[in-house]
């Protein structure tokens, strides 16, 4: 009976490739002379030397290009509806959901103009801030007069 155990069974774990490339697997192959390191001349350096546009009609460019920003009437109809409720900037940011920040840009009118922001201001603030009608209350909504 005890013949079938007459061979010894050694058990190991089998390594992946995840192990192989660890740390420590690296510097144990560092270690033992198992790992070699090439040094590639110019590696990482990707670098393109292709001028894509012309120079010279770089030079001749002449417009000047900028984003379009806030006009200043939206500006000042948005500082003194503010004020009028009594308003911090911090306290409108946190009443539309947008940072300090925001508020600040487009009171200074350095901010784009994004439509959504601006009908939030205008909701939280009950005014026109745009358009023919800037300045004046906005009316309640409710159902229209037939």
């Amino acid at each position: 009976m005890g013949d079938w155990q007459t061979q010894p069974t050694v058990l190991t774990k089998r390594t992946t490739a995840k192990d192989r490339k660890s740390a420590s697997a690296v510097n144990q192959a560092a270690r033992s002379g198992a790992l070699t390191v090439d040094k590639k001349y110019g590696g990482g350096g990707n670098q393109q030397k292709v001028v894509s546009k012309n120079t010279a009609t770089l030079d001749r460019e002449t417009e000047e290009l900028k984003h379009e920003t806030v006009n200043k009437s939206f500006c000042t109809h948005l500082r003194e509806a503010r004020t009028a409720k009594g308003w911090t900037q911090k306290d409108l940011s946190q009443r539309i959901n947008e940072k300090p920040q925001v508020v600040q840009e487009y009171e200074s009118g350095k901010a784009i103009p994004n439509n959504q922001i601006q009908s939030k201001m205008e909701r939280a603030l009950g005014v026109h801030l745009r358009g023919k009608d800037a300045g004046k209350a906005l009316q309640p909504r409710g159902k229209k007069k037939t």
